[in-house]
């Protein structure tokens, strides 16, 4: 049976566009898309920018070294957060087709980053696109194809397994992770009936949280399909993280979407709440 959580407390509202929160140093990080803005709210819901990204930024990871990754979308580029200011860690304009969007970074530094592989705005037919691999040194290269908007994404505390989120495919996909990081063994990890998948996160039990914007809830899924917990968003769910100190807090991103199609908010919809879970974060991010 499927239990029916709800959420708990509004951690920060008023924002644009959230996206890609990650738990780190205490805090919960996440993009403010729209807003151009990487961001961090500590539990007492005190929110700084960290950085602006006027190419929008989305997925944000760390480098073994403590420097912030971020991707940034609609130039299609990686950047590193210096102590000077950003860089560019890679161009990506020539394998991505569209925007890129979110990403894993695994613990050598190597950065996952997906793509919407058609333009979306324009309302264009959906077409298979690749996923890119960014290593610390700026190299990149596709190292899996034919994917249905790769999106969020995770890594398995041995680091030996990728699961990521079609999300025009409405499936989670599962890679085998090889030492070089290079991507294989594809597979189905869950079917999602009713959903699309968005953001994800990792528990301890190899469950994943799943963010689905046109159905309107977070969904706990396991290996297969089955869903054991649903949380209903007033707005359309977005992506989720599990953190705190015990990484027993899930963080929902949430905003109200003008046209699903175009991935437009109504301005300052964008909200975070929260919700405690029993079964705790693991994994990437």
């Amino acid at each position: 049976m499927t239990e029916v959580l709800k959420t708990e407390r509004v951690l920060l509202d008023g924002l644009a566009f959230p996206e890609a929160p990650r738990w780190h140093d205490g805090e919960l990080w996440f993009s403010d898309m729209t807003a151009q803005k990487v961001m961090k709210v500590g539990l007492d819901g005190r929110a700084k920018t960290v950085v602006e990204v006027s190419g929008q930024p989305s997925g944000l990871g760390w480098l073994p070294d403590g420097r912030l990754l971020v991707v940034s979308m609609t130039d299609r580029r990686l950047l590193r957060l210096d102590p000077g200011g950003l860089s560019v860690v890679a161009d990506l304009a020539v394998m991505a087709p569209f925007h890129c969007n979110d990403m894993v970074v695994d613990a050598t530094g190597r950065a996952y980053i997906g793509n919407f592989g058609f333009d979306l705005p324009a309302k264009a037919d959906a077409k298979p696109t690749g996923l890119i691999l960014v290593t610390p040194d700026g190299k990149a290269s596709v190292v899996a194809d034919d994917l249905l908007f790769p999106n969020g994404s995770v890594i398995f505390p041995d680091g030996k397994t990728l699961v990521l989120a079609e999300t025009f495919g409405a499936r989670l996909t599962a890679f085998a992770v090889a030492a070089d990081g290079s991507l294989s063994n594809r597979r189905v990890w869950a079917k999602l009936d009713g959903a699309i998948p968005d953001g994800i996160c990792l528990d301890a039990e190899g469950a994943l949280w799943v963010a689905s914007p046109r159905s309107r809830e977070f969904l706990r899924v396991k290996e297969g399909g089955e869903v054991t917990h649903r949380i209903a968003a007033e707005n359309q769910a977005v992506a989720c993280m599990l953190g705190g100190p015990d990484r027993r807090s899930l963080f929902l991103l949430s905003c109200q979407v003008i046209h699903e199609r175009e991935k437009s908010c109504t301005l300052k919809s964008g909200r975070i709440e929260m919700v405690h879970v029993d079964i705790p974060g693991a994994g990437l991010p």
